[in-house]
């Protein structure tokens, strides 16, 4: 996988001007990832952003109209990223049960660098939709926002995974529920067991993470 060419098309919605048209825009993306990562988002600046790849502040604004807008535009490449491997992973499996496993597995497991994309290291950009993400939703604009299709690929996602418990058992009545309830607190037993790890069950070389999941959601849906 890691030798395709692989093109993640992001909402025009999200950018003043597409960070993928020019190296600018895509050093913008990388180290804002990388700075996110370091400061946290509400330390995290334009203005250090700038500092930082030497370049105007005002540059910036010519890619994203606020911090906000990356932060979305981030989000959205990362779940239209998950959505890319959640679709090569399960496209040619024939047995529905295992498909929806190997689903949950790539919902739920350690995110691996992808190749594929030279200027975006995913491992960090996991740790920031696990940190940062919902900071981005949690807001008042977020009826607007959803309304304008700021969330549409995250959603997609989840509708993808829930219609494979639907082709198991058509009866079951939470789909959405509970696939949009595996991402969620699978990401903050990620994030339990680096920061606050007495409330999780991970072991060090064991991933209890995805078979805890996998096991949750055949149990609920049998």
């Amino acid at each position: 996988m890691d030798n395709l060419q692989v093109h993640i098309v992001i909402s025009e919605e999200l950018y003043t001007k597409n960070p993928e048209s020019s190296e600018l825009g895509k050093k913008i993306v990388s180290r804002s990832i990388e700075m996110i990562d370091e400061l946290g988002f509400e330390a995290f600046t334009f203005k250090k952003l700038g500092q930082s790849i030497g370049s105007n502040e005002s540059s910036i604004y010519r890619y994203f109209e606020s911090k906000h807008m990356l932060l979305v535009y981030l989000i959205c490449w990362y779940w239209s990223w998950i959505e890319y491997k959640l679709v090569f992973a399960t496209n040619n499996i024939p047995s529905k049960k295992d498909k929806l496993k190997a689903a949950i597995e790539i919902l739920t497991r350690k995110v691996d660098v992808d190749n594929s994309f030279s200027y975006i290291d995913e491992i960090i950009l996991n740790r920031i939709i696990i940190a940062e993400s919902s900071k981005a939703y949690h807001t008042k604009d977020i009826d607007t926002e959803n309304e304008k299709g700021y969330y549409q690929v995250y959603k997609r996602v989840v509708q993808r995974v829930s219609n494979m418990v639907a082709d198991i058992n058509p009866s079951f009545e939470y789909p959405n529920m509970l696939i949009s309830t595996v991402i969620e607190g699978a990401h903050q037993q990620r994030y339990f067991s680096k920061h606050l790890p007495s409330l999780t069950d991970v072991k060090k070389g064991k991933d209890a993470i995805i078979k805890f999941y996998t096991d949750l959601v055949f149990k609920v849906i049998n």
